[in-house]
């Protein structure tokens, strides 16, 4: 079994909220991010995230799905970027109740519907991204023991052009430190991200 090397922080659940976008931008404000770096699966600029975290700067990596081809299984394009996902694949949705956020490019847990996994290279402290669910969805951050830190909930489906009180694209974040993984489980629904961003 693998060890950290660390204490863990008990975590705080924010079961059943929703962080609204003006408490998403105070969360970000709170971290002093200083360098957001757009990241795409074609093109060679890459950052050293590894000098990056060794000097402590405030960076966050946004995750740009437009360079994805439709159907594609996403695992190792933005490995160089310091993530790997696992049961991914980018879509444009067709159907009108998961509209992309920006641009037109989605991800969605698949094979298995309902999962998707996200893991870093190097631990990070926040997490997030836009999600429209078919149902109850929880997005949970683990440590390096997989150990869970913290979690962020949908509370229920928020489907576009559905009498749901939550909007699509709805912003869920988690903050910890030393994050490893991330997890979307809508258990067996079917649901979208966009924007993923995590920060170190």
């Amino acid at each position: 079994m693998v060890t950290c090397g660390v204490m863990v922080k008990q975590a705080i659940l924010q079961s059943d909220k929703i962080l609204k976008f003006e408490d998403a931008k105070f969360a970000l404000d709170n971290c002093n991010i200083k360098n957001q770096v757009i990241a795409s699966a074609l093109r060679d600029q890459v950052e050293n995230i590894a000098d990056t975290v060794k000097q402590n700067i405030p960076t966050c990596i946004y995750l740009d799905l437009e360079d994805l081809k439709c159907f594609e299984a996403v695992e190792r394009q933005y490995e160089r970027w310091g993530v790997i996902f696992h049961n991914s694949l980018a879509i444009q949705p067709s159907n009108p109740a998961f509209p992309a956020y920006s641009g037109l490019t989605v991800l969605m847990g698949s094979p298995k519907s309902g999962m998707l996994e996200a893991t870093f290279l190097h631990p990070v402290n926040w997490v997030s991204a836009f999600v429209t669910s078919s149902q109850r969805l929880v997005l949970s951050a683990y440590n390096c023991d997989r150990q869970l830190l913290t979690q962020a909930v949908l509370p229920g489906a928020n489907l576009a052009n559905s009498d749901s009180a939550v909007p699509p694209n709805t912003l869920l974040s988690v903050a910890a430190n030393n994050i490893h993984s991330v997890t979307f489980c809508a258990f067996d629904g079917q649901f979208t991200l966009d924007n993923f961003r995590f920060c170190f």
